[in-house]
């Protein structure tokens, strides 16, 4: 749920389950590390997972890495497998511990999207780069000293990039970074001083992948224009291009001696190119979605492997026999009109994703959701608690809206977002607190028998914050409350919460701004440690603050009207004044 106010600052809730084991959405990102058997996937859902590939294990999923709050575009293992460095179309770089899975500090240099990362091994050093068109260099061992005493942290930065970076590259070594973007070249900058190498021209549209061998003296590069290029940097000139694919080149892995390239992209196809003869390629496999990501399994015994990433949900691994047994021109017959077979038709091991959902409908009660997902099965939505009511199974979309009509009004209060194929509800200060309902209508009783009238956007709140100890005490009675606490009485803290209901503990609950940059996030059982406690106390807006810990529910607004019949109707106009909600406002809790 995203709740935003006019000044721009906003809380989001989503609506997931306790343990998030499959990835519901395509992933952005992979990493293998192969002394422990694990692989990372990053991507659409905003989770980090961390899966055993130990194929004799049934379950492979071990742990899920939740702290982004927006797509994960990349990731890079540091330190040997220790750390775990991601970027996050919210706009932050995290620093993870890998071996526990769990995140050590949030970097907030870049001011839109991050889309990439490099990562030199020799001098542990990372560079990120996004939308905002910057470049950061990041030093490894100095993130993860970082405490909450000690949390400054100093970043060198790379200029000069005109537009959007979508790929970004560094050496082993750390001498050589290379970037590329929307504006159709590749910059090349030596880290060490930060000063512009060259700027390299000859793709004719978005440079989305990029490699560097060991001493950085060449590049390769994968475009959406369908081509990938081999650059040497010493000669600052393209020598060769290889159009092996039918679209746009999304993703790169490379062989240790740099003599082999794997390519795939949105064509779905998965090549492997020997950069020292371009007629010799064969194609490794078809997957059912665009390319995404690419891992080189090196460590595998013989012959290797190659984990892909899709916009799907799952990860395949293709293990790659009898790869260098194809011929020259082997990827089609000389007639071109026989294509020749992939190499492999079925990978060798899947870690299965999960579904996401592609299409809601808000039911008119403006309460409960109707929501279709990839495998087509539907399930009921309460906004209110912010769970799901029921799995419907493979039943008509529409059918079930019509099944499901009212014949009742409530005003919008909250709008809906699917981008992380998740349900995420957003409100808005401005419309937050348009729906009123009476208790009875809502499902819920009152002690004393009672049928008030209840804000469903002030209930909301209440319940998201109810484990926050500032909620918990009436602050016009804080003196008081003092005098009982020392004489061990606690009457006068009042009701955790609406009264009414819960929200899952487990929900997450986002502070940011309206426009995407997140502040803080935290699950609703949480918000009563010390830590997150202070950290309400700086991100919650007024606004909330006025509902949750004030208990101050908005004006209920009166109309005053006279009810006048219709000139054909012959009825006696009414005199008296008519109220419409002649209902005042009131306090929740």
């Amino acid at each position: 749920c995203l709740l935003s106010s006019n000044n721009g600052e906003c809380c989001s809730l989503c609506s997931i389950d306790e343990v998030e084991k499959y990835n519901r959405n395509g992933v952005n990102a992979l990493q293998l590390d192969p002394a422990l058997n694990r692989l990372f996937t990053a991507g659409r859902d905003s989770i980090i997972r961390i899966w055993s590939v130990n194929q004799h294990k049934q379950d492979p999923y071990i742990a899920s890495m939740e702290h982004h709050t927006d797509w994960v575009n990349d990731i890079v293992l540091c330190c040997n497998g220790k750390t775990l460095i991601s970027a996050s179309s919210d706009t932050t770089v995290k620093v993870w511990n890998a071996h526990k899975g769990f995140c050590m500090s949030t970097l907030r240099t870049h001011k839109d999207y991050v889309k990439a990362l490099a990562y030199a091994k020799d001098k542990e050093l990372v560079a990120s780069a996004g939308l905002d068109r910057q470049i950061f260099l990041w030093d490894v061992n100095t993130l993860t000293a970082l405490t909450a005493s000690n949390n400054t942290v100093t970043t060198s930065s790379l200029s000069g990039n005109k537009d959007s970076i979508y790929s970004l590259a560094m050496n082993q070594m750390g001498t050589v970074i290379v970037s590329g973007s929307t504006e159709k070249v590749l910059r090349v900058w030596d880290p060490r001083t930060c000063a512009k190498l060259m700027k390299l021209k000859g793709h004719t549209d978005n440079v989305k992948a990029l490699l560097l061998n060991r001493d950085g003296t060449q590049c390769l590069s994968g475009s959406s224009d369908g081509t990938i290029r081999l650059w040497s940097l010493g000669q600052q000139r393209c020598i060769a291009t290889y159009r092996v694919h039918d679209e746009g080149v999304w993703a790169l892995q490379v062989n240790e001696a740099f003599t082999h390239v794997y390519s795939g992209g949105r064509d779905r196809k998965i090549y492997c190119t020997d950069l020292r003869n371009p007629d010799i390629r064969v194609l490794i496999c078809e997957e059912k979605a665009p390319v995404l990501k690419m891992e080189l399994d090196r460590s595998a015994d013989p012959p290797p492997a190659l984990w892909v990433a899709t916009t799907k949900s799952s990860v395949n691994k293709w293990t790659l026999k009898g790869i260098h047994n194809f011929r020259a021109s082997g990827d089609y017959d000389n007639d071109c009109t026989n294509p020749i077979p992939p190499l492999c038709t079925q990978p060798d091991q899947v870690i299965k994703g999960g579904a996401s959902i592609i299409q809601c409908h808000i039911l008119n009660d403006k309460r409960h959701i109707l929501t279709k997902d990839t495998n087509n099965n539907v399930a009921y939505w309460d906004v209110l608690k912010a769970c799901k009511v029921e799995d419907l199974g493979k039943v008509d979309f529409e059918e079930e809206i019509k099944k499901r009509f009212k014949m009742v009004y409530v005003p919008n209060w909250f709008s809906v977002d699917l981008k992380t194929g998740m349900l995420t509800i957003t409100l808005d200060e401005s419309d937050c607190f348009a729906a009123w309902v009476s208790a009875k209508d809502a499902g819920f009783s009152s002690p004393d028998g009672s049928d008030p009238k209840l804000n469903l956007g002030g209930l909301l709140l209440q319940a998201l914050l109810e484990y926050w100890p500032r909620t918990h005490i009436n602050p016009m009675d804080e003196e008081e409350n003092e005098i009982n606490h020392v004489n061990g009485e606690q009457e006068n803290r009042v009701q955790k919460g609406n009264g009414y209901f819960q929200v899952p503990p487990h929900t997450p609950v986002i502070f940011g701004e309206a426009g995407g940059r997140t502040l803080f996030r935290l699950l609703c059982r949480d918000s009563g440690g010390e830590t997150e406690s202070m950290l309400l106390n700086e991100t919650v807006p007024q606004w909330v603050i006025d509902i949750t810990v004030d208990k101050n529910m908005p004006k209920f607004n009166k109309i005053p009207f006279y009810l006048q019949p219709h000139s054909s109707s012959g009825a006696k106009t009414l005199k008296n004044l008519l109220i419409a909600l002649a209902v005042t406002g009131s306090s929740i809790g």
